[in-house]
């Protein structure tokens, strides 16, 4: 039996074809490259996939790593699907659930590119990987390059959480910070990628496997709901890959005849202080102009120019679906919201679904009977808390009744 159908990659612009088995990066045309898969070599259905191990090496045909020996894993995959009563009943709303990856290893749903990239990259006799991050990203390919036994070299900005880089320096990564955004840390990648033998640029989308491993939110999404798909989805977009990767196997699922052709309308949400995706959907535009002084306390959301903006766009226009950018400060209040009335402690990009949910309902851009999905990508022990002033002195008499 096939353990992978991978058959190719393919350039979603120009239209080129290239080689799997050789280390790719984008195409000649500047594209980001997409695995391609032969329906005819999936010879399973979803009945068998049910009795596989709860991770997300379940779908292994529809992933590209050719030998189940070169999986490197760390038991990544099947987050919980999360009803939302309280919130729901609050709206007058039915139908909402929360995709949570904040219980995935490392934290976020970043650990899915991560397994998957490194695993193929690793297959295919890489030897180190680098790439600029945010944060959590980096901290994520740290890992699981440890794991695999892979060098990996990461660049993030000044300012990216410490948590994430205390995560890539425990995982032994050679780390560097630089006084600039993700593109200047990128600039630095590529510069050193370069230089160096033996190295691959796993920057967003700039290798074609990363994607592989995001989009199986999507095929859990819809084994969860019996092999289904929901009405809409909101989905937090900095790079966007989750969004594409979804997009991308919705219609892999439709080819091998697991789903029908009812698929969801797709929702970018962003940041009003980073929000190139929002704008250029608004202004009907195929490319997105780069944001100039992104500023977003989400830093997953803070991506100024995202390499695969035209495939986000796609994705989304070919879904009917939109874009809404949320005020941080709305974020904020997303996030005590849910956490008071669900005790689910969100990441601020998955609060920023929330709001844009929240949004959208009272603009009626979604339906109240509408199956709605939200992400929260990544747990929110991993960000600030809010601070609380609440102290009692045990020398002084106390107020039980305020207690």
């Amino acid at each position: 039996m096939t353990y992978s159908a991978l058959s190719h990659l393919e350039c979603p612009r120009c239209g080129a074809r290239h080689d799997a088995d050789l280390v790719q990066g984008t195409c000649p045309c500047g594209s980001p490259l997409l695995a391609r898969y032969d329906p005819g070599q999936v010879a399973v259905s979803p009945r068998d996939i049910a009795g596989r191990p709860p991770d997300l090496w379940r779908y292994h045909e529809l992933l590209p790593v050719r030998t189940p020996g070169r999986v490197v894993s760390l038991g990544e995959g099947m987050t919980p699907l999360i009803a939302l009563p309280r919130l729901g009943r609050a709206l007058g709303v039915p139908n909402l659930l929360m995709k949570d990856e904040g219980l995935i290893p490392t934290g976020t749903f970043k650990a899915r590119g991560a397994a998957v990239g490194v695993s193929r990259a690793g297959e295919l006799g890489v030897s180190a990987v680098a790439m600029p991050t945010n944060g959590n990203a980096g901290a994520a390919w740290s890992v699981y390059a440890a794991r695999a036994g892979l060098r990996s070299l990461v660049v993030m900005p000044a300012a990216a959480p410490a948590i994430t880089r205390a995560e890539c320096a425990a995982a032994g990564a050679e780390l560097y910070l630089v006084d600039g955004l993700i593109g200047d840390a990128g600039k630095l990648v590529a510069a050193a990628v370069a230089r160096r033998r033996g190295y691959q640029d796993t920057s967003t989308l700039r290798e074609p496997y990363r994607i592989e491993g995001k989009k199986t939110m999507g095929l859990e999404v819809a084994e969860q709901l019996g092999w289904t798909l929901p009405d809409v989805i909101f989905y937090p977009t900095g790079g966007g890959t989750g969004l594409i990767g979804m997009w991308k196997v919705f219609d892999e699922l439709e080819r091998i005849g697991w789903i029908d052709g009812n698929r969801p309308r797709m929702v970018a949400v962003q940041s009003t202080g980073c929000a190139p995706i929002v704008r250029a959907f608004d202004q009907g535009r195929e490319f997105a102009e780069p944001w100039q002084n992104a500023q977003t306390m989400a830093s997953g959301l803070r991506v100024p120019a995202a390499l695969g903006d035209f495939l986000i766009l796609r994705a989304i226009r070919e879904s009917n679906g939109f874009a809404l950018a949320i005020p941080d400060e709305v974020i904020l209040e997303a996030r005590a919201e849910v956490g008071k009335d669900e005790g689910l402690l969100l990441s601020p990009e998955g609060a920023a679904t929330y709001a844009a949910y929240r949004q959208a309902l009272a603009e009626g851009r979604v339906g109240k009977t509408d199956r709605v999905v939200l992400f929260n990508c990544g747990n929110g022990l991993k960000y600030p808390m809010p601070d609380t002033d609440l102290r009692i002195d045990r020398h002084k008499p106390v107020d039980y009744a305020r207690l």
